[in-house]
């Protein structure tokens, strides 16, 4: 006897050990568990989007103990009554199994339990003998190697629901739009019963079926007191879903690449304003003609948080809705007037009530003319910008110098893209260069604030950082300019500009008040140009209805002798050299024009320690350097603060 038991145990220890070492050698291969859907998120932890990820499959990971009370019972009623009393296979129902496969010569009950569900599904074999072995030796494995609940985790996560809807918490966003804790009993009892035959007993295709099969879980359900009658049978005459519902799908090609490396991202983005912005531009586009699209960012003027983002039609190939048009880099039109004028007024060159002419000019060999090829004579500043008028603008970027306004934007962080080895010239201000629909929002957002332009932020890409750009009077200043009434319906107290490339290729509309920036672009993403007028026919109501969207912040007008004031007013900022920046190249010895912001004027401009004509109102001096090399270029204050860049000068590019 002795030696039986020492046998005994000796064959258990070899078993074991075989065991651990076969555990050891082949492990349970969880990296097959399906790539989850890649979720994007609201600010408030709301989905708001969803994208397949390389399996192709409608799958969202979960807990256990997220699943429904009902569900689990139920489940585990109908597969695997002793689920946590056996080992990963029930020796019982094995047995049974074996019995009536004999007695009968065909399978009459099977003897597969969840973990068994689980081996398999982790490890898809041909239905036989054999397989049926090894995933039993599985099942051991699994359930040896982790907790009942893991493996009934795993099954959550695995089970099919019809089509490529995977895991229990898909299924039921798919099959039903909730979450699954959310469920009612007759939910419960189809989603039970579905991955049993997932494709025969699928409702939106074989509806008789799968209502037989939610009645049979229902009435199980009766029977092990885990429903009342009363409740089955009013689970009975719900009715089945029709089909497979979509998950969120909010800008796709600008959420896109947030969960490129993320599988779950959480964005600035307000669920509800993104929805409503989504159906107002969606009946916008199907108005729209062929070929055509359009883009939409709302944001935060005070900290440049994107709240609502639109672009194209994801799912319409001719108007590019797979290209994320928010970040296209397009000619801007007009939009960037405003900043030419309050460049100037900041530094003194202009005010609001300056007269300037509109009239036929030369600026060299550039000749500008207005849109609509009538001049205005002479008006003010202020007229000229509400009208946006080439000739003034032109005229006042000359005064600024083209580098020295491109500069300014790229400071500031919101760059002018010009063709390769391009140097800026006065054709900048109407649409010679090259933005992005976020750039202009974001460089919108210092007019409607202090003149501080916030880097946009939207989630996995934020940028931090503020710049200044512009002295918070000018600033000022030319949103009072720009709050007008929209010309046909629209709220009341916005600034707006609109802007219309060459060729009617874009059309701007930007808008803001105290609170928010929005700004639209539409146009042909191949840049083939569009029928009809120029932006206010079309991107501007888009641009009022928008703003209807949103709760009313409005601005307020600034009269004329207000506004000069305003944009003359000492400055309390700290004394700083915009152009040219520090490390600068300066390309070409034509004359610069040095800028400064900041600090009491007049303002003394030097050169290596030589001082340079200037006038004490302004802010800028010019100066022509005279032969390639470097210098030091420094501003002095009325108090005595300084600023200096040390810059190169070439030749030639």
């Amino acid at each position: 006897m002795r030696r039986l038991v020492l046998a005994g145990l000796a064959t258990a220890a070899v078993l074991f050990g075989t065991a651990c070492i076969l555990d050891r050698l082949y492990p349970p291969e969880l990296g097959r568990l399906p790539t989850p859907v890649r979720l994007v998120r609201d600010r408030n932890g709301v989905p708001i989007a969803a994208f397949l990820g390389p399996s192709r499959q409608w799958t969202l990971p979960m807990d256990e103990s997220a699943a429904p009370p009902l569900f689990r019972r139920l489940l585990i009623t109908s597969e695997d009554r002793y689920f946590y009393d056996h080992p990963g296979v029930n020796p019982l129902a094995v047995l049974r199994a074996s019995v009536q496969l004999l007695a009968a010569g065909h399978v009459v009950s099977g003897a597969s339990t969840l973990a068994m569900q689980v081996a398999r599904l982790l490890h898809p074999r041909p239905r036989t003998i054999r397989a049926k072995i090894i995933e039993a030796l599985r099942a051991l494995q699994l359930t040896a190697d982790f907790s009942h609940r893991r493996v009934l985790s795993l099954w959550l996560d695995l089970a099919p629901f019809g089509s490529n809807v995977v895991g229990l918490r898909a299924a039921s966003w798919k099959w039903f739009g909730k979450p699954p804790g959310a469920l009612d009993p007759a939910e419960i009892a189809l989603l039970v019963a579905l991955p049993e035959r997932p494709e025969a007993l699928r409702p939106d295709e074989h509806p008789a079926a799968a209502e037989k099969a939610r009645a049979r879980l229902l009435a199980l359900a009766v029977r092990r007191h885990l429903l009342s009658p009363e409740e089955a049978a009013a689970a009975n005459l719900a009715p089945l879903p029709r089909h497979l519902l979509a998950l969120p799908e909010a800008a796709p090609a600008a959420l896109a690449p947030l969960v490129a490396k993320r599988n779950d991202v959480r964005t600035t983005l307000d669920g509800g304003l993104e929805n409503a912005l989504d159906r107002l531009a969606r009946s916008t586009l199907a108005t729209l003609g062929p070929r055509m699209s359009l883009a939409v960012v709302i944001s935060e003027a005070a900290t440049g948080k994107i709240r609502a983002i639109y672009s194209g039609d994801w799912a319409n190939p001719e108007r590019a809705g797979f290209l994320d048009l928010t970040r296209a880099v397009r000619s801007p039109g007009s939009t960037l007037k405003p900043f030419v004028y309050a460049l100037a007024f900041g530094d003194g060159i202009a005010g609001p009530d300056t007269l300037v002419d509109d009239i036929p000019r030369r600026f060299g060999a550039y000749s500008p003319e207005d849109f609509d090829h009538v001049f205005a004579g002479r008006v003010t500043a202020s007229e000229a910008l509400q009208m946006s008028l080439n000739l003034p603008a032109v005229w006042l970027l000359a005064r600024l110098g083209p580098a020295s306004f491109v500069a300014d934007l790229s400071a500031a962080g919101e760059p002018v893209t010009l063709p390769d080895r391009a140097q800026p010239s006065l054709s900048v201000v109407l649409g010679g260069g090259g933005v992005t629909l976020r750039r202009l929002v974001a460089l919108y957002g210092a007019l409607a604030t202090d003149g501080t332009v916030h880097a946009l932020s939207l989630g996995a890409e934020a940028r931090s950082g503020a710049r200044r750009l512009l002295p918070p009077g000018a600033a000022e200043t030319v949103a009072g300019i720009l709050t007008r009434s929209f010309p046909f319906f629209g709220p009341q107290g916005i600034a707006w500009k609109t802007g219309t490339s060459w060729g009617n290729r874009d059309r701007w509309a930007i808008g803001f008040d105290r609170r928010m920036v929005v700004g639209v672009w539409i146009g042909r993403p191949d840049g083939t140009p569009l029928p009809g007028g120029p932006s206010a026919d079309l991107a501007l109501p888009l641009l009022a209805r928008i703003f209807g969207l949103l709760p009313a912040e409005p601005l307020s007008s600034v009269p004329a002798e207000d506004a000069l004031a305003l944009a003359k007013a000492p400055s309390a900022e700290p004394l700083s050299l915009l152009f040219p920046p520090p490390g600068a190249v300066l390309w070409g010895l034509d004359p610069v024009r040095l800028r400064a912001m900041g600090g009491l004027r007049p303002l003394t401009f030097l050169v290596d320690g030589r001082k340079l004509p200037s006038v004490p109102a302004l802010r800028a001096a010019g100066w022509t350097p005279p032969g390639p090399g470097f210098y030091r270029i420094t501003v002095l204050d009325a108090d005595g603060r300084a600023a200096s860049s040390d810059i190169r000068v070439e030749d030639s590019p």
